[in-house]
Formats: C-alpha cells, structure tokens, sequence
C-alpha cells in the first residue's frame, strides 16, 4: 500500500488503479529527476531528446517529422525545440537540397561535444534510479511496461 501513503490515499485501492497512478507517480518522479540533472545545462529533457535522436543518425541530415515521430513526448513542439538548439549552436538546420519545402536538422560538434558531458551526468543519475533493481527485475519490468502497451489502443 506503499503509493497509497505516498499519495495520502486513506484506502487500498484496486490493484488496477494501484498500478497505474504507480506507474504515472514514478514517471513523474523519473522526469523530474532528469530534469533536475540538466538543470545545470541550461537544457530540457525534450531537448536532450532531440540531441540523443540526432546524434544517433551519425551525422546524417533529419526531418523534423522523423524528430517528431521518435520523440518520447509526442507532445513536444519538435520546431521549438530545434530553435532553442539551434539558438546554443547545438544543431544546424540547412533546407533539403532535393525537396526546397523540407528542412534538414544535423547535430553540430559542439552540439555532440556537449551530449558527451550531459550524457555522463544523465547516465549517473540512471543508474542511482534503478541500482537497488537486478537485472533480471530489470527485464521484467521492461517485459510488463512493453506489455502493457501492447495493442492496446493501436
């Protein structure tokens, strides 16, 4: 009954219902962990999203739609974001030489120099959120939240 008392619920609610303001509580309580960790960046999850997502194209040019559609948030504004990058010279936008209507987003050096550090510090605080798990709970967890999700609504 621990996120009854966490939430100041006076009784034990439906395991359904349990779980799920669980898993909401402790998504929150993640996002603003990492948003706390990057405070010092000057740099939003959403942000570092966008990074992480530009940096695994290996230098290949990006779309904002494939930004959009790789998103954790879907409801980041993807054009935003992009400009606050941009603005930290953290990201180039250059129109699409074979199609003048689409944009192409790169990562910079910089931008890619400054994903290594706040990755480092990114990648401390996950591991102090899920140390006490073994792997295995770890791969249990992962194996119930991709079920969950699963056709469920598709």
């Amino acid at each position: 009954m621990i996120i009854e008392e966490t939430l100041k619920i006076s009784k034990r609610l439906p395991e359904c219902k349990r779980a799920l303001l669980n898993l909401l509580y402790t998504g929150n309580w993640v996002s603003d962990e990492i948003a706390r960790v990057l405070k010092p960046f000057d740099i939003t999850p959403q942000q570092f999203n966008v990074l992480r997502i530009l940096k695994g194209r290996q230098g290949e040019a990006c779309s904002l739609q494939t930004i959009q559609d790789r998103m954790i948030s879907k409801m980041s504004n993807t054009t935003r974001l992009v400009d606050k990058l941009i603005k930290k010279e953290f990201v180039e936008r250059t129109q699409c030489e074979s199609n003048r209507r689409k944009v192409d987003i790169v990562i910079t050096a910089k931008g890619l120099e400054a994903l290594k550090e706040i990755s480092r510090v990114v990648d401390q605080s996950e591991a102090r959120m899920t140390d006490q798990l073994t792997t295995s709970e770890l791969e249990n967890l992962n194996a119930l939240l991709n079920k969950l999700r699963t056709d469920t609504y598709e």
